[in-house]
């Protein structure tokens, strides 16, 4: 494979993309970089050969913008190949691309390598009850692999060279930039997972659980009912389809039932431990441990030994 073309607006994905390229054999990795001085030297140290544009008419917010401008980037670079990072942004700004480039698209790859002188992806298929291995048979592709799939890359000899795009006038105004407010945990970093489900009687031994997440020395989670329907965590701690993906060493898993929908979220754990009422409960078949026991119970025990 000759060039592969990678982006993200992150300085921690773009290097994890920079992996991905070489381990499909690019001779050249090329990385565009927009309106961002400080990720073009970051992606240039780790020996990658930068593309910087620096464009006022692409504003972040205005993905068909950013969309139109990798478009063009890819084409100064001769690359049919393009790979992102498959988080929200990420996944509308593939389809967007692929559009434009008139290319074959594949989200949420877990997994790519060659074989038989084709791309592999691999991806959850039927809502994640499945992993599927899929190919892009058209000449140009774009392929948005999910965050921590590599590791970020390492490397020097890397270069930068500036390159002019044509974009017309941003539709989108940039009035201002805040912080997210609320929860700014990252679980999918978390070498230790503590989630609960739906049998934590109440948000009032919430610090139980958090107290034992502390003592492991790991971070509190949570499947989707958790957040979005009882609001006793943030979304931001949400594991599973609709929520992050995590690959802990160590998952402690506290009255979840199982649910294709959060295991798919947590399967890549080292090691899975589940504390669960029901012996026959779907997530004892993925757990290396099993408790029967009341998790009440259990984390009052844990604590106290700990």
């Amino acid at each position: 494979m000759t060039a592969i073309l990678i982006y993200s607006d992150q300085d921690n994905f773009a290097l994890e993309l920079v992996t991905a390229a070489r381990s499909l054999g690019a001779a050249e990795v090329k990385a565009v970089t927009i309106n961002n001085e400080e990720q073009a030297q970051v992606l240039a140290n780790a020996g990658a050969q930068v593309l910087k544009i620096d464009n006022e008419a692409v504003v972040s917010a205005d993905v068909a913008a950013v969309a139109a401008a990798v478009a063009q980037a890819a084409e100064k670079a001769g690359t049919d190949t393009v790979l992102l990072t498959s988080n929200r942004r990420g996944k509308e700004l593939a389809g967007r691309l692929a559009q434009i480039m008139g290319a074959g698209c594949l989200t949420d790859v877990s997994s790519i390598k060659i074989e038989d002188g084709q791309i592999k992806c691999q991806r959850n298929a039927l809502g994640g009850a499945t992993v599927a291995v899929q190919t892009i048979t058209t000449d140009k592709k774009v392929i948005a692999v999910m965050p921590r799939t590599f590791e970020a890359a390492t490397g020097a000899g890397g270069s930068m060279e500036a390159i002019q795009v044509n974009i017309p006038a941003a539709t989108i105004k940039l009035l201002e930039v805040k912080a997210k407010s609320g929860d700014d945990v990252d679980i999918e970093a978390a070498e230790v997972i503590v989630a609960v489900g739906q049998g934590l009687n109440d948000a009032g031994q919430l610090p139980m659980i958090e107290q034992l997440a502390k003592k492991l020395g790991g971070e509190v989670a949570c499947s989707k009912p958790v957040a979005t329907d009882k609001k006793w965590l943030s979304e931001e701690r949400i594991i599973g389809l609709s929520g992050k993906n995590c690959k802990p060493k160590l998952a402690v898993l506290l009255g979840i039932s199982g649910q294709v929908q959060f295991t798919v979220g947590i399967r890549d754990a080292k090691t899975i431990v589940s504390v669960n009422t029901d012996e026959n409960a779907s997530i004892n078949t993925m757990a290396d441990y099993i408790l029967v026991a009341d998790l009440h119970q259990a984390v009052a025990d844990m604590n106290g030994k700990l």
